[in-house]
């Protein structure tokens, strides 16, 4: 493996360094991106293909590491498990795993893929609230100890089948209409439901040693932290009218995304928490970020392998679409951009700058009309064999795709880089 640079940030200890053996990275190819950026590794993958042309990942080690760094800055206090499903690509969670972030589970097959990493079952929580009696049994034969649950027949459940699990109360704390996949329609005990429960949990004596929410994935409005954390005081106090233990652990679940709004989400999270729990002594807190550490490291390269031209209209059709990676766009509601790559048709201008540009329709490679990323792209007259290049493409994509005629989504390659991009 090539000699890396270090890292810009030290938060993580000894940075990317400290990644090259770790599980799913140990033995692969990291390469460092150079002044050209992530364009010159793209189009040395693209000829190393030759006649294949599949599309392919990047994933920017040094982004995950900034992330990483950033919200032990500004969230110290806060320990983050990795909502697995949100991109469970091995070499990410390696990489996660290393740098000393904890997992959110949802089923055995992904406890069974942070366990084969080395990761500790402590370092686990079962965040599902509804699990197979089968998935429970796993849990409990591995040693992951904590899960969520918001029914009675959930209490019934891990009572048969995993008595010495400590529990957290998922609530229903806020409506959550202003995320980008709301989650409150399926999860979460209503306000009159939470005694009940802790009562059923009291009588099967488990141990309930927190609450836990989820203000929905892509969370917009930071606002509905504060309206969260206070429900779950409430909880909390409602534990000790019942002559229960006092809990100890606040779960703020998932729903950050980088940028301006997790600035937002500090702010509001931090002022919530000081305001209801300053004088809860050995809190712990933990949260469940997917798409904050996943979306901004993966970059997607598709080829384009069709063209019509329709009047002033241009329409191509890539190697990826609405049944694979760009799944995102129906069910996470992304808005995905590209940039242009004329590694084909016009080599020495790549991205085409100072190009004419031309209203163009996008469609997946299926044979379903459905297949269509976007009848509104603005694009220079393209080729079949040019490329183009999508970023932020690491969140509810590959883990969400399909194999649907026969374009499998789940085979698509990934790259791992390091720059020093911000």
């Amino acid at each position: 493996m090539e000699k890396l640079p270090p890292a810009n940030a030290a938060e993580t200890g000894g940075g990317i360094q400290g990644l090259q053996m770790a599980p799913g990275i140990s033995g692969r190819k990291i390469t460092w991106l150079n002044k050209n950026g992530i364009l010159g590794l793209v189009q040395s993958i693209i000829w190393s293909q030759k006649e294949a042309k599949e599309p392919f990942y990047i994933l920017d080690l040094s982004l995950l590491i900034n992330l990483l760094n950033h919200w032990a800055r500004h969230l110290p206090m806060i320990q983050p498990y990795y909502a697995v499903k949100c991109n469970p690509n091995t070499a990410f969670l390696g990489a996660m795993a290393a740098l000393g972030s904890s997992f959110d589970c949802a089923s055995r097959a992904e406890i069974e893929s942070i366990l084969a990493l080395g990761v500790s079952s402590d370092r686990i929580i079962f965040a599902n609230p509804c699990k197979a009696e089968s998935h429970i049994k796993y849990a409990a034969s591995v040693g992951v100890n904590l899960a969520t649950f918001d029914s009675i027949a959930e209490v019934k459940k891990i009572k048969r089948c995993h008595p010495t699990c400590s529990l957290l109360i998922r609530i229903k704390a806020v409506e959550d209409t202003t995320s980008r996949s709301p989650l409150s329609s399926k999860y979460g005990a209503l306000p009159n439901e939470i005694v009940p429960l802790l009562q059923a949990a009291q009588a099967a004596k488990l141990d309930v040693v927190g609450v836990s929410f989820h203000i929905g994935s892509g969370g917009s409005d930071a606002g509905i932290y504060r309206i969260a954390i206070a429900a779950v005081k409430a909880v909390f106090d409602a534990t000790v009218r019942l002559g229960m233990p006092r809990m100890k652990v606040l779960n703020i679940g998932g729903g950050f995304t980088a940028g301006p709004h997790f600035d937002g989400a500090v702010v509001a999270v931090k002022e919530a928490i000081s305001e209801h729990f300053y004088k809860e002594e050995g809190l712990v807190i933990m949260a469940e970020p997917g798409r904050f550490f996943a979306e901004k490291c993966f970059t997607l390269a598709a080829n384009i392998i069709g063209k019509r031209v329709r009047g002033d209209r241009r329409e191509y059709w890539i190697t990826d679409g609405i049944y694979g990676s760009m799944n995102c766009i129906v069910n996470d509601h992304a808005v995905v951009t590209c940039t242009p790559l004329a590694t084909t048709s016009n080599p020495k201008n790549l991205t085409c700058q100072n190009a004419d540009l031309y209203k163009s329709t996008v469609f997946g490679p299926t044979c379903d009309a459905f297949d269509t990323i976007s009848t509104t792209y603005w694009l220079p007259d393209l080729e079949v064999d040019d490329w183009l290049l999508f970023p932020n493409m690491g969140a509810y994509t590959s883990a969400t795709g399909s194999n649907f005629n026969g374009f499998a989504t789940s085979t698509i390659s990934t790259h791992l880089a390091y720059s020093n991009r911000l």
